[in-house]
């Protein structure tokens, strides 16, 4: 590729002016469920986000995460939205069905809608694991979700304006 060829890129930021933010936050595992909230707020607050900017709702469970999140997106309330919640592995199916179900919710609530929803959904095997990733040794993923939030809500943003630089082709005269 040539070194005079640049192609216009395209990227969010991570400040949170003008934009608003939801979280969609599971009471089952709460233990795990509060710290990523934390981790997520931290970030989101880090970026400029005020209290006002930022609306969390409770659902009783990682399965009603994806409907919340979408109402909440079919609402354009938020710019972006957070989904928060964590599935453990059991002695049982119940986790494929609970994991594999919010992901894809969560991945056809923010295809339909257009609102970038951030998928924040531990599905760990044991709660150590859990535990390692809400901030005790592997960092909060809480906070990461936050960090995604705030630059798609930016990118989204950008797409939606029109391009001030671009212009269409014309079309070649036919001889």
């Amino acid at each position: 590729m040539s070194e005079s060829f640049r192609a216009a890129e395209i990227r969010g930021g991570l400040d949170a002016a003008g934009l608003r933010f939801g979280l969609v936050v599971s009471r089952f595992n709460s233990f795990i469920t509060e710290r990523l909230l934390d981790g997520a707020l931290e970030a989101l607050s880090q970026g400029g986000a005020s209290a006002e900017q930022t609306e969390i709702v409770r659902v009783p469970g990682a399965f009603e995460i994806p409907l919340t999140a979408k109402k909440m997106a079919l609402a354009r309330r938020c710019d972006a939205i957070i989904a928060i919640g964590c599935v453990l592995r059991g002695e049982t199916a119940h986790f494929d069905y609970v994991a594999g179900e919010v992901a894809r919710g969560v991945q056809l609530a923010q295809m339909d809608t257009g609102v970038p929803i951030i998928f924040c959904v531990l599905t760990c095997d044991t709660l150590e694991q859990a535990i390692d990733r809400a901030g005790l040794k592997g960092g909060n993923k809480g906070r990461e979700a936050g960090l995604a939030a705030l630059e798609m809500a930016q990118l989204s943003r950008r797409l939606r304006e029109p391009a001030a630089t671009a212009k269409a082709p014309r079309a070649r005269k036919r001889r």
